[in-house]
């Protein structure tokens, strides 16, 4: 299902005469259709297809850390900005180094949640690799929460594990590696 670009300029206009603004002046006059191509570029995740292929690999953690990514709130259609880290046990095969970036991508490029942006992550890095252990971790910036209601500028953690990353002390492991990727040294 794409994007309805004609119904969003539409709504835009009209959000803009409902806040007292005059879609009509000059700063205003292609914010529709910027809103549109914008959205259009931002919500495409469902349509990603990523392809796969497998190589020969080891039985040690794969670890892709610091991927940075964008992504909307679906409460408030306001940027998250963050960094996510993705770690794998290869059962005996393992996946292109890219194609972890590009599963961040195509989940990121849609309405989302946090917490649920990070399980999807898991799960698919789970399907391409045929891997049971997987964890993710992802650190973002909330601009809903940043520049209204509370204004607080703390980052939100969330993790989704599986498999041996059950184990304390795998988890204390990656975490350790993935420290130098950290969204607060990482994005400042």
């Amino acid at each position: 299902m794409g994007v309805n670009k004609a119904l969003i300029k539409q709504a835009v206009k009209q959000i803009l005469v409902a806040i007292g603004e005059d879609p009509e002046r000059e700063g205003l006059r292609r914010t529709p259709d910027r809103v549109a191509n914008m959205l259009e570029e931002l919500t495409n995740g469902r349509e990603e297809n990523v392809q796969y292929t497998l190589f020969e690999g080891s039985s040690n953690m794969v670890i892709v850390a610091g991927i940075r990514f964008s992504t909307l709130c679906e409460h408030h259609l306001l940027p998250m900005l963050g960094v996510t880290h993705v770690a794998y046990i290869p059962s005996d095969k393992v996946i292109g180094v890219s194609k972890i970036p590009r599963i961040v991508v195509k989940y990121s490029r849609m309405l989302q949640l946090q917490e649920r942006l990070t399980r999807q992550i898991m799960n698919e890095v789970s399907s391409a690799t045929g891997s049971g252990d997987v964890m993710v971790l992802t650190e973002a910036y909330h601009t809903c929460m940043m520049i209204r209601g509370v204004r607080s500028a703390s980052p939100l953690v969330s993790m989704a594990y599986k498999g041996k990353f059950n184990d304390s002390s795998l988890r204390l492991e990656f975490l350790e590696y993935i420290r130098p990727f950290r969204l607060n040294k990482f994005l400042t």
